[in-house]
Parts: structure tokens; sequence; C-alpha cells
């Protein structure tokens, strides 16, 4: 058995916060409660300082398996998640080739029994995430894909997107929707504005995100599926969303840590490493993204977790990648954002980390309870700890945190009753 003890439990299923013991047999908590005696031959985890919250679910990362494994593989990919504290993950699909078909479904759900975290894998809205004809989602969803997205890509053809929400909707199923009008972007991963101005840069206009977001909103609204608004990154579209909840959808938002964090003042600073779609936009944005995490807008903190290799990120400004790292630094970087300033509780912060992504995807929420699968994260929400390219668990370290120092350094990941992470 494992034994935790002296720790402080944060539980936002069932609203739970204070000290007790624990103890884990099999996969299963099997017992809370205060001073749960250790056996000899128990390993005991002294969580004293520690929160012990449910493991994280990061609902939007790349792990870039099959076809561009130089950048991250399935492997590599859940060894970074560990790291980051998240016992599950959902995958997006815009692999090489595309997850649109089952033997490539079939070839991630069967390299993840690899790692011993639970890793979750969508399949694209539409073939070859082309746009313009949907794939079969009814097989899809059968054979073990938890929803559906062409993430990268919006999906322009009302028509197409209105049929794969009414299938959707049949099938009761999630569809997440990246929302970048191209007729508005000039200039891909950096806003349209003073800065990208002073670097003579196109931009990406904001209202390429709010077109799209109004635009799909509505049809959210018409069909009643359950879609999410993907890494939302302008103040305009946060008070959509805002609405289409008050008119009765039954839509979701996701933000990032960086979106949060940083603003487009810091592509000065980061270069390449500040450049992802949707871009970094204005201060008010930022605000903007915290008050929609505060008021329940947005519903869900993911990272967007997109590794790419050291070569690619060092070419121009025009000609790098977009996207950045992002699970071994989204706890941190919630807690130092949006804990820490006082905008949200811890107990919020898990709630958007844990419980509501799993909601969102139909997924067993993580929970501290008897009973349970023991999937739990515990750390020290106080201790700092420097952000080191070396010691990334990803192939990547295309992140602008490196050399950071961060509140909430993670001691242990725990999935399914084992240890697959204990930091050193």
């Amino acid at each position: 058995m494992i034994i935790i003890k002296n720790g402080t439990i944060v539980n936002p299923l069932n609203n739970f916060e204070g000290k007790k013991d624990i103890a884990i047999e099999g996969k299963t908590i099997v017992s809370i409660e205060d001073n749960i005696r250790a056996n000899d031959n128990d390993t005991v985890i002294d969580a004293t300082n520690l929160i012990i919250a449910p493991g994280l679910l990061d609902t939007h990362v790349h792990f870039r398996d099959p076809g561009f494994t130089y950048k991250e593989d399935i492997i590599t990919g859940a060894n970074a998640a560990k790291r980051g504290g998240f016992t599950s993950v959902v995958c997006m699909a815009n692999t090489k080739p595309t997850v649109d078909n089952i033997e490539t479904l079939n070839y991630i759900k069967e390299k993840a029994e690899e790692t011993n975290i639970k890793i979750y894998q969508t399949a694209t809205i539409t073939k070859g995430l082309k746009g313009e004809e949907l794939t079969d989602m009814e097989i899809l969803a059968k054979n073990g894909a938890v929803g559906f997205t062409d993430d990268g890509i919006p999906i322009m053809n009302e028509k197409v997107l209105l049929e794969a929400m009414n299938k959707a909707k049949e099938l009761n199923m999630p569809v997440s929707l990246h929302e970048e009008d191209p007729l508005f972007v000039y200039g891909a991963g950096v806003n349209k504005g003073k800065i990208s101005e002073g670097l003579g840069y196109p931009g990406a206009d904001h209202i390429a995100e709010d077109i799209m977001v109004a635009r799909d909103s509505m049809l959210a609204l018409k069909t009643m599926a359950k879609v999410c608004i993907q890494h939302i990154s302008s103040k305009i579209s946060v008070d959509i969303v805002r609405n289409a909840k008050k008119y009765g959808a039954d839509i979701y938002a996701e933000a990032t840590p960086h979106h949060f964090t940083l603003t487009e003042e810091d592509v000065l600073k980061y270069g390449t490493n500040a450049r992802m779609n949707p871009p970094l936009r204005e201060q008010s944005d930022k605000e903007a993204i915290i008050e929609g995490l505060k008021d329940g807008t947005i519903d869900m903190i993911v990272t967007d977790h997109a590794p790419h290799s050291k070569e690619e990120k060092d070419r121009d400004l025009k000609s790098a990648p977009s996207g950045i790292t992002g699970l071994e630094t989204s706890l941190a970087l919630g807690i130092k954002s949006l804990v820490m300033p006082g905008h949200i509780t811890l107990m919020k912060l898990i709630k958007l980390m844990s419980t509501n992504p799993a909601k969102f995807y139909n997924l067993p929420p993580a929970s501290v309870e008897v009973g349970k699968d023991a999937d739990l994260v515990l750390f020290n929400p106080e201790e700092i700890w420097e952000v080191k390219e070396e010691e990334f668990a990803s192939k990547a370290t295309n992140s602008p945190f490196i050399g950071w120092n961060l509140p909430g350094k993670i001691h242990y990941t725990i999935c399914n009753g084992m240890i697959v992470y204990k930091a050193l």
C-alpha cells in the first residue's frame, strides 16, 4: 500500500479541503481518515506542506505522433505530462496521417498503453483536415475517439460544421473548434497591433477570432451540440461566449496559461517562443480572460502543448512555427497568475484543470475520494522552483518561461495507484 500522511486535500468534486491521510491499495483510494497507521512494507509519503489534489487533465495537447516525432512522441509527451502533474491528457488529431481513420486511432491507443498515464485521443471533424467532408464520426466514436476537432485549422464551411454539430449532438460527443478566419490573419502568430507594427510584421487581427466565435456560438445554440471554443484569446470573444451561455448554448471555452500570463509585448522579449496561434494579445484581452475564468465564462485551463524543435524555433518570426510547450509549467503559472493575485482560489484552479475538462469530454473526473482511482498530484503551492531547459521531460524546450522562478513545485504524480513522477 501507499500511505500519504500529513497533506492537505483540495478536492473540487466534493468541495472538500482539509488535512487527512490517504491509503492507496492497487489502483484505488481505500481510506481517507486521520492518522492512518502504516505497516513496515507500506510506501509512506510525507506530504507535510503539500496539497493533495486530483490528477490534472489537459484536454488540449499535441504529442506529434504519428508523423512529427522529432518534435515529441507519445512516450516523451506522457513524461512531460507526469512532470506537470497531469494524470490524463486528450491529444489533438492533426498528426500525419491525421486521425480521420481507425488505423491511426488504433496506433495511438496502442502506443498510449506503453505509458503509465491515461491518454485519450480526438478524431478530426473533416477528412484530412480539409474542411470539406465529414469523417465517419460514429465509427470513430465507437472505436474510442473522445471528441472531434480540426484543431489548427478553422472550418470555414458553415454547412459542413452544422452537419458535424448535428451528428455530434446525436452521438453525445463534444466538438472543439480552432477559431481564426484566414481572411484576417495577415501574419500568423503575432497580434496585429502596436508590437507587430513596430516589428514590421503584418500580424493576426482579433476579428479573425471574434467573427468565427460569433458564428459558431450561434451554430452551437441552434444545434445544442456540446461545443468548445479552443484557446480563447480575445476580450470580444470572451464576451460573445458569455452571452451565448446566457442564451442557453451548451458552449464551453478554454484558456491557456500563456494567454492569461503574457501579452503581445512579450514577443519583444521572447521572440519566436512567444509566437502562437491565436497570438498573445493586449493587456485588456489578458484581463478579460482572467475575468472569464473568474465568472465561469471560461470553463477550463489547457496548455495547447505544442512542441517544436530548436532548429524550427530558431528561424525568424515569419518562418518559425507557432506554439509553445506547456505541460510542465501549467500548474505553476495558474498559481502565479491566478491564485497568488487573488483572482481565484486554489480549489477553483484545480476545478479548471481537472474536473471541468473531464466534464466537457464526458470522462470520469479524478477525485480524492474512497473508491476512486488513485490519480493524484502532490505539490507545494508556495515552494519556488526555476524552469530549467535541461530539466524538461519533453523533447522540446520552446518555452518563454525558461529561467522564470515559479511557485507550485510538484513533488509527486500518482496515476492508477502508481508513483509515476517523483521530484528529485
